[in-house]
């Protein structure tokens, strides 16, 4: 199902659109800008010795969205036409690898999107379970253009291992030897398998181990995608496997399907059962898919942690319903190269099982998109209790819990749409789930709340003793704090909101940011917390966020930034309410 300004059916489009939207946003190229007809504003720039423009409408925080059909270039006969994604992509800053490795990924998201328009039937989604859902949610990041690139998959693995098909199948079991084993276990090891596995599974790999004559004292289990499995065994695998320090038991246990994210994945069999994130070696959007081998076994320490604040936090309850999916168990092998990240798995909580009568549970990403009837997914919803009640609800639901988490506690989390989910009753939101934190909290040690109870991370991992502030999860800069925050949640997650609202219900984007930051401007002076919120700036006029865009090109640090101007700055947010 599309996006707000997508044109069913043409992937090229909005690919180039998202494409032209970054480079513009992140000020990769250089344009002049005009206003246009009906509120858009014209662009044109050169490239490559070419002229280019488009249309676009301007959002939050800068936000640029070329209209459909309207990026275009000057032909060498003087006239408009479409433009090539090739040529834009050829003539842009950066290496020849990074840039052909940009368009194979553009190509490749193409493809696949075109593979889906072919071969699946578009149902509709708003009656869908959590599961359904999560597979069904088949648009894909709205910023990024390689947004199903997924390369290393063919069609045929896209078709079997993609989110979209929904199709189930059983995970791979490795025994490895445990010299090679890292584990954090909630429970002894026997436990632990037999909670995860069942009694049947657990004794047939137990089987299959005593055939082999393997020791449970010299060798443990490690469960992978049967993709990574594949990919692995006749290359990185294959020094293991001749060494005998490898086994495969062969497929076993429950049947799975694939999130969003591809590579974390349900359990179709026992829905209330946990969800496994396992390592893909593929890329898709900004980064390759395996795991940071030193975060897997910090998962456990760090959902604990953030659980407990939480769960002791009575303002978690009454007023900012928080619920943490719990990342309570990691293993990985091999946390040095060259198998660094391949092989492991981090076992989450299930949303499902968090839920009260009554609760039903979607993710937050469904609330940006488009349904086959052309209305948006919340649109009965919106109807059911009014378009700003409901809006309203929203906001506080989705803001205020991690707003506190960060202000009052000292956590920023990365709060983008996948790590997301609404609990809803009947469409009314209720309640805030968060998940995914192994890579993705930051803490500054001294705006820590409470400082005492901060894992002991320099025993965790000896890549964290000599480690530099922003290298992993601690930072002595606010600012990196403030950014992780107000770019997942409102850059790059609630701006898709108040578009499609602006795009849907024609409600102006600045009345949405306004109401984002009426409820930001009040927290503080409910708890006492003015000098602290302060500290953040969130409402300078202009912000630093993630260029995601300028990243792919260059690729010579993990981040690269770029200033934006600030919905939620105070100066603007004045002069809207002077009459």
């Amino acid at each position: 199902m599309p996006l707000p300004l997508e044109i069913k059916g043409r992937a090229d489009d909005r690919v180039l659109r998202q494409l032209v939207a970054a480079l513009l946003f992140e000020g990769v190229i250089a344009a002049h800008r005009s206003e246009g007809g009906d509120g858009a504003t014209h662009f044109c720039w050169t490239l490559g010795g070419r002229e280019f423009q488009c249309d676009a409408i301007l959002g939050a925080f800068g936000r640029i969205r070329p209209l459909p059909g309207s990026v275009q270039m000057r032909t060498s006969d003087g006239c408009w036409g479409e433009a090539s994604l090739s040529l834009v992509v050829s003539a842009l800053p950066g290496t020849g690898i990074t840039r052909g490795k940009l368009l194979n990924e553009m190509k490749q998201t193409i493809a696949f999107s075109e593979w889906n328009d072919r071969h699946l039937i578009a149902r509709p989604r708003r009656e869908m379970s959590f599961a359904e859902l999560e597979g069904a949610i088949d648009e894909g990041h709205p910023y990024h253009p390689c947004y199903k690139a997924r390369t290393g998959f063919s069609h045929a693995d896209h078709a079997f291992f993609g989110p979209e098909a929904g199709q189930s199948f059983q995970l791979v079991w490795l025994l490895v030897a445990r010299k090679h084993l890292r584990q954090a276990l909630p429970d002894n090891e026997e436990a632990f398998w037999k909670a995860e596995l069942g009694e049947e599974t657990w004794a047939h790999l137990q089987g299959m181990q005593q055939q082999l004559g393997l020791s449970a004292d010299d060798f443990g289990l490690v469960p992978l995608h049967p993709w990574q499995w594949r990919n692995l065994s006749e290359t990185l695998l294959v020094r293991w496997i001749s060494a005998g320090q490898a086994h495969c038991l062969g497929p076993a246990g429950d049947h799975y399907t694939a999130t969003q994210s591809v590579r974390s994945l349900l359990d179709r069999d026992r829905p209330l059962a946990a969800s496994v994130k396992l390592p893909l070696n593929i890329v898709n959007t900004s980064s390759r898919r395996t795991l940071e081998p030193h975060s897997v076994c910090t998962a456990p320490v760090i959902s604990r942690w953030i659980g407990e604040i939480v769960a002791s936090d009575p303002l978690f309850r009454e007023q900012y319903p928080l619920t943490i999916l719990q990342e309570y168990a990691g293993i990985i092998a091999d946390a040095e190269e060259p198998l660094a990240g391949q092989v492991g798995a981090i076992w989450r909580q299930s949303a499902r099982a968090t839920l009260e009568a009554g609760e039903a549970v979607v993710p937050f990403t469904a609330l940006m998109m488009m349904e086959t009837d052309g209305r948006p997914f919340a649109d009965d919803w919106i109807k059911r209790f009014g378009l700003m009640p409901w809006i309203n609800r929203l906001i506080e639901v989705a803001v205020l819990p991690v707003w506190h988490l960060l202000v009052y506690h000292g956590i920023a989390v990365e709060a983008h749409g996948q790590n997301m989910l609404l609990v809803h009753r009947d469409g009314w939101p209720v309640r805030l789930i968060l998940r995914d934190f192994h890579e993705s909290i930051e803490f500054s040690p001294g705006f820590l709340r409470e400082p005492e109870k901060t894992p002991d991370f320099l025993s965790l991992d000896p890549l964290y003793q000599d480690a530099e502030p922003d290298q992993f999860y601690w930072t002595d800069n606010l600012d990196s704090l403030r950014e992780l925050v107000m770019d997942t949640l409102f850059v790059y997650n609630l701006s898709e909101i108040s578009h499609l609202l602006a795009h849907c219900y024609a409600l102006d984007e600045p009345l949405f940011w306004q109401r984002v930051e009426s409820l930001l401007s009040s927290y503080p002076h409910k708890h006492g917390m003015i000098g602290r919120q302060a500290q953040l700036g969130h409402d300078r006029p202009e912000i630093l966020t993630e260029s995601l865009m300028t990243r792919k090109l260059f690729a010579r640090k993990p981040e690269y930034h770029h200033a934006v101007p600030n919905a939620l700055a105070a100066d603007k947010l004045q002069r809207r309410r002077k009459p």
